[in-house]
């Protein structure tokens, strides 16, 4: 229970369901005097206290949790590595992966409990066999698939989302205000939980620490001085303090981070189009291709949709899982998920997580690798 109004009446709707609930808050910060700010954040005493009320109501034991070590060690310290390697993280997407559904589902099965039951507007569908399968949320405009799309086979064997068929949040409101919750109106939170402030740019930099660097074209020429590459992401357009316009007087845009030489590369916004994208750390959630009859073989493409983000559209594309092995020269080959989109995709950036659909299912995720520009570089 974060203390929302979404998971407060997913455990009433659990108990209402028969099942035996007990409430858990994560601590997921040491610091006592971390509080919310404004709509900013989730997951603080504050929010604790909101999740013991809304407890107390429903009529459960409730309980708070101490998983702030493994927080920072796999979601916090996980995004500062991403940032200093000039990728661009998910945070919530490795909260769940590694907290929600690892970390406390390890901790809740140990226990004896059967699943976890959370607040997600996403959808848990069993196929004619009895295999589990996740599916999109009854209104697009609240799903939340994207961010479980990390969700393994036997995580899913585990999970419920309550919220799954409610056609609108205002429903799941109004129902909180007739339970009698406090947190009926409470704000959704938003941005990133542990930089409560929302100035990621200024805790990367207190974190991680900037220096002066080079600002180049795509054909390597200098083109003027940053002070810090971690300030920047992909797509960026304002605060390059390029020094001279370009020939069309068009304006630049951030294409690429080179962390280990501190670089920043920029370009025309033609140059974010992507044709393809890639990733070796993949998973399906529920049963992969091959299994689920997309494919006949192994290394098949097949057809599919893209999200790049949680409130982006799906686009039309073709995916591909690269078999493993050893090529001519006896070099390895790793296997790896490529996806190339009917239409090329514009400002995504390695280290985001592009989710796989066929029709309302989440097939599967991976971690943008590397990416292949829809306009390469004159040479």
């Amino acid at each position: 229970m974060s203390g929302g109004v979404d998971s407060a009446v997913a455990a009433a709707r659990a108990v209402e369901a028969g099942h035996e609930v007990v409430g858990v808050h994560l601590a997921l910060s040491r610091q006592p005097g971390t509080l919310r700010t404004g709509a900013r954040g989730c997951c603080t005493i504050e929010d604790s206290m909101d999740a013991q009320r809304a407890a107390n109501i429903i009529g459960i034991p409730y309980y708070v949790w101490d998983f702030s070590e493994r927080f920072k060690l796999d979601v916090v310290d996980d995004f500062i590595a991403e940032y200093s390697a000039g990728r661009t993280p998910n945070p919530c997407m490795r909260c769940n992966e590694r907290i929600k559904f690892a970390a406390l589902l390890e901790k809740a099965v140990a226990l004896g409990f059967d699943a976890v039951a959370t607040g997600h507007y996403a959808n848990i569908v069993e196929d004619e066999n009895g295999n589990r399968e996740l599916h999109r949320a009854a209104a697009w405009a609240k799903d939340q698939s994207y961010v479980l799309g990390v969700l393994t086979t036997e995580q899913l064997a585990h999970s419920m989302f309550p919220l799954g068929a409610t056609p609108s949040k205002d429903e799941v409101r109004a129902e909180a205000a007739e339970r009698g919750f406090s947190v009926a109106n409470k704000p959704d939170s938003h941005d990133i939980c542990f930089i409560p402030d929302g100035n990621t740019r200024g805790w990367l930099a207190d974190k991680v620490g900037a220096e002066q660097g080079e600002i180049l074209d795509r054909s390597g020429d200098v083109l003027g001085k940053h002070e810090g590459a971690l300030a920047f992401t992909i797509g960026q357009r304002k605060g390059l303090n390029v020094g001279y316009p370009t020939d069309d007087g068009k304006p630049r845009f951030v294409l690429e981070i080179r962390p280990k030489t501190n670089q920043v590369v920029v370009g025309p916004r033609e140059a974010l189009a992507l044709a393809e994208i890639a990733g070796d750390k993949y998973s399906w959630a529920g049963l992969d291709p091959l299994a689920s009859g997309l494919i006949s073989q192994p290394g098949e493409s097949f057809e599919c949709h893209v999200q790049v983000r949680a409130h982006s559209d799906p686009m039309p594309a073709v995916a591909q899982v690269t078999v493993a092995g050893v090529d001519a020269d006896g070099n390895e080959l790793v296997s790896e998920l490529i996806v190339t989109p009917n239409e090329p995709l514009n400002g995504v950036s390695p280290g985001q997580t592009a989710v796989l659909y066929v029709g309302t299912r989440v097939l599967g995720q991976c971690t943008i690798a590397r990416t292949v520009s829809a306009v390469p570089a004159e040479v």
